[in-house]
């Protein structure tokens, strides 16, 4: 992004709002939402800088603009802040009204509530009075906020939308709150007012970035997210196609319907992250997107009244496969299926969620089934044991979604043929097996080797184990934290071999809480009267515990699993 298209900078409420430059919140951007406790943290935020004693600033976070002129400005991020300071000042001239009606420092406190009106609020229209505002909100509160809250009116209680009943209610919490603090002190009580509004506009400041279209903003989220701030860039993609639909001139039932069907699809995803949503379904339909670029390809593509509803078409004919991928077990979907999307889960793969949701759309229920425990065979082997390229691997997955979504693919047998790029073979697999040092202190890498273990043990002895069980957990036969001198090994030895998968096995919880850092001989003991045949045969083939005998199992262990997650068309014998 060329450094002309933005600029950042800090500024304090004041230098933002008083400085005669206007502020719109686009017609489109989501409604105010917030509740008593944002208003709380932000009230205790504001009433730690007052006094001497208080803090002399308070950082308030970021806020994107976007402007072409320096002058008007959209509040791409950070509308809910800037609405809700401005109802703090809306409450503090309420207080100001009140006491120029008691005739209280009336003159003084006219000029003062004329004076911060006119800085932070804007003005109103001597002949029509109606406001002239500084801050203009989105189409659903614009109207309440100009025509009640600015002019400090009566308000409504009834017939309105719940954002509007929010604005009220901030409104009103914090007036009292306002008021309380007007109680805790002899001062004039005008002169407190004017006060409390000067320090909020000088202590309160943000980090401002101005962009100058939608691209750069979109850009600016990408790289904020990055860094861990958690910005909508959902709700800009919303706006871009709102102002689609607007500039084609279509009524009000076309925006109504979109607005509508937006909000049920975001708040179906919950927790999801809408834009990784958005980037896997758009690769299950086209080419390969990175998620940087995603918002200037779909500008480019979705630009008519038909491709935003075509768009909107094929997200929601994509999100049950979406959410049932992120969490199966509340999905509809059949047993087998759970079964191998808990498992990509368990891994945390998400790679083939593109290629999965084009084949929902394409594939039979038996293909699709197949090609889900195929992704599973494929990630144990890549991503999980293989660590290889996951960049590789998307475009691989991408490219083979595409071909489906285009009708040049239709069986499975097709599909599979088409991800052999990224099948790691037998000898390849089994020679990193034998290598892999899993660390099971992390909580995912733990899932991961219980998973392994419990496969292995169904293919020795064919009992099918739930892996997340409490009734078991993962033996290190080299303790984790062994002490010195442990069964002959050195500490480098013992640093190094503790968390081989080959020095892991399955053992009941009852028999494992006692074992800690005993040595070998008394652990093989109890290793014999194990339920598990895998744990059996550790014991029953290995006299001593050393180096040697963790690589042979590790080995062994190898060959069982190239045997297990296998796909017949690309190995010797058996099935997957």
């Amino acid at each position: 992004m060329a450094v002309t298209n933005f600029k950042t900078e800090n500024n304090t409420f004041r230098k933002l709002l008083g400085n005669g430059l206007i502020y719109r919140i686009p017609r489109f951007q989501r409604d105010y939402s917030w509740t008593s406790d944002e208003w709380e943290d932000l009230w205790s935020d504001i009433l730690g800088t007052l006094g001497d004693q208080g803090e002399p600033s308070h950082y308030m976070g970021y806020l994107v603009l976007q402007s072409s002129d320096d002058k008007n400005f959209d509040v791409i991020d950070g509308q809910q802040r800037l609405t809700t300071i401005t109802l703090i000042v809306l409450a503090a001239l309420k207080s100001l009204q009140r006491l120029i009606e008691a005739s209280n420092e009336r003159d003084a406190n006219a000029s003062r509530f004329a004076q911060i009106r006119q800085t932070y609020i804007g003005y109103l229209d001597p002949v029509t009075l109606l406001s002239r505002s500084k801050l203009t909100l989105n189409r659903n509160n614009d109207s309440y906020f100009q025509n009640y809250l600015v002019p400090l009116r009566t308000l409504p209680q009834r017939g309105l939308r719940s954002s509007e009943h929010s604005l009220r209610k901030a409104f009103e919490w914090f007036d009292q709150q306002v008021t309380s603090y007007l109680r805790t002190s002899s001062e004039g009580q005008g002169r407190r007012l004017a006060k409390l509004v000067e320090d909020i506009s000088d202590r309160l400041f943000f980090t401002v970035i101005t962009v100058t279209d939608e691209l750069n903003a979109y850009k600016v989220f990408e790289t904020l997210n990055a860094r861990g701030v958690r910005l909508s860039a959902t709700d800009l993609l919303k706006n871009y196609l709102f102002s689609v639909l607007d500039r084609d001139g279509e009524d009000d039932y076309e925006l109504r319907n979109l607005e509508e069907r937006w909000e049920t699809i975001v708040g179906r995803l919950q927790s999801e992250n809408f834009p990784d949503f958005l980037r896997v379904h758009w690769n299950s339909r086209n080419s390969f997107a990175r998620q940087s670029d995603l918002f200037k390809i779909i500008r480019s593509r979705v630009n008519s009244r038909e491709s935003v509803f075509e768009l909107l078409r094929g997200i929601e004919e994509d999100l049950d496969t979406y959410l049932a991928l992120s969490s199966p077990e509340i999905s509809e979907w059949s047993p087998e299926e759970k079964h191998f999307a808990g498992v990509l889960r368990t891994f945390r793969v998400r790679q083939p969620f593109p290629i999965l949701l084009a084949a929902r759309r394409i594939l039979d229920a038996g293909d699709f089934a197949g090609l889900l425990r195929a992704t599973a065979v494929i990630s144990l082997r890549y991503n999980v044991i293989g660590a290889y390229s996951t960049a590789d691997q998307e475009r691989t997955y991408n490219s083979v979604a595409e071909r489906l979504a285009k009708g040049e693919l239709r069986r499975l047998t097709d599909v599979l043929q088409a991800l052999r790029p990224v099948y790691v073979e037998d000898n390849a697999f089994k020679l990193a097996f034998a290598e892999k040092i899993v660390r099971t202190t992390d909580a995912r890498n733990s899932r991961v080797v219980r998973f392994i273990l419990c496969a292995l043990e169904k293919h020795l002895s064919s009992q099918d184990l739930d892996f997340a069980s409490d009734a078991f957990s993962i033996e290190h036969v080299l303790p984790q934290n062994a002490p010195d001198g442990w069964g002959g090994f050195t500490n480098d030895e013992a640093g190094n071999l503790a968390y081989r998968l080959g020095n892991m096995t399955l053992l009941e919880t009852s028999l494992n809480r006692d074992l800690g850092t005993s040595p070998y001989p008394a652990k093989r003991d109890v290793y014999r009267n194990s339920g598990f045949a895998t744990t059996r045969r550790l014991a029953d083939e290995n006299a001593v515990w050393m180096p040697a005998q963790i690589a042979a199992r590790q080995n062994w262990m190898a060959n069982q699993a190239a045997a297990i997650w296998r796909l017949a068309q690309f190995s010797s014998a058996g099935d997957v």
